[in-house]
């Protein structure tokens, strides 16, 4: 550790052997500034390990994925941040588009998959998230459970599940499906999603209405359930989890991604930082901690309460062309939005 803290001490004279996945040498600076629309206790965990193993000061700003992703956009070459992170990949694509991003060091891609990350290297993924259908387990047996997500417009549905499609969670869901199934079949579904299901004003509360018998279940993410059962439970006791697999729309895995803004005068500070998420630290305060995301590293471990990822049989979805505007129009059409 004190030989860590050294490093990060010492200016970067080239003499410092570095191997992958390993820290650089760097000097004292300002403090990192972090534009966050991952969750607020997960980017606390991140930046305290960092400062406690690097000696480096993280300030932290808080957002909304694409509330951050359009700010960034509108502040350019001016923007004060050096990183940002996110819940889904739609709002760090927005950023990319715009070329704000610097590429990502070569030895942080090489500490997550391919899947996990754009073949560009414009950002990288450091957690993940599967969606998920809870479901209130007084007013639906297994055997009566969706098959698919698409299943949910059918008319039978009516009335019976919920969402809450304002969030960047449920849309990044809804451009899986686009790139999954197509355009038609992807307005067929909202249509039929619009006449079926009960809106909720975030995944919480969508969590809570299946659990109080509003809707018999709803389309979130997984970790809602498990963040409410390791506080009280009071949300999630008739809940269970229904994974949708099978390849389906319905097992899509979003990838929460990370990103140095070109424009940071502590790009070298700020490569570490995103190394240090992605790497052996980063990840295994996705194991050991609340946040119940999944970790994605190589050879990382998840929370053991989790569903392994690699039994989610999700689909392959390239998390850097999910067109968001595409999405938000066809959802403002269908009257979702």
């Amino acid at each position: 550790m004190q030989a860590i803290k050294a490093a990060f001490r010492a200016l970067a004279a080239g003499s410092l052997f570095l191997a992958a996945g390993a820290l650089p040498a760097l000097a004292q600076s300002d403090e990192l500034v972090v534009y966050n629309a991952q969750h607020d206790n997960l980017t606390r965990d991140w930046a305290a390990g960092f400062t406690k193993e690097t000696g480096i000061k993280v300030t932290i700003r808080k957002g909304s994925d694409m509330d951050m992703a359009n700010q960034l956009v509108l502040e350019g070459e001016r923007t004060p941040a050096d990183v940002f992170l996110t819940e889904n990949s739609p709002a760090m694509q927005l950023v990319a588009s715009k070329g704000l991003f610097a590429k990502v060091d070569a030895a942080t891609n090489a500490l997550i998959p391919a899947q996990y990350r754009p073949a560009d290297g414009s950002w990288v993924g450091i957690a993940a998230r599967s969606t998920v259908f809870v479901y209130n387990k007084t007013k639906l047996k297994p055997e009566d459970l969706p098959k698919t997500m698409a299943e949910l417009a059918d008319p039978k549905w009516a009335g019976r599940w919920g969402a809450s499609p304002s969030g960047a969670d449920f849309q990044a869901i809804v451009g899986a499906f686009l790139q999954l199934k197509g355009e038609a079949a992807t307005v067929a579904w909202l249509n039929g999603m619009k006449a079926n299901f009960k809106p909720y004003r975030g995944n919480g509360n969508a969590l809570r209405g299946a659990n109080a018998g509003e809707v018999e279940g709803s389309l979130i993410y997984h970790y809602y359930y498990f963040n409410d059962q390791a506080k009280t439970g009071e949300n999630s006791n008739n809940i269970a989890s229904h994974y949708f697999r099978n390849q389906d729309p319905g097992a899509f895995v979003s990838v929460s991604g990370g990103g140095v803004l070109a424009a940071s005068k502590r790009k070298e500070q700020a490569q570490a930082f995103l190394r240090w998420i992605a790497g052996k630290g980063g990840q295994e305060v996705l194991r050991t901690g609340d946040s119940f995301e999944y970790a994605i590293g190589n050879g990382a471990e998840s929370n053991a309460k989790l569903e392994p990822i690699a039994k989610l049989d999700a689909p392959k979805v390239e998390a850097s062309t999910l067109d968001n505007k595409k999405v938000t129009d066809l959802m403002t059409a269908a009257g979702l939005l």
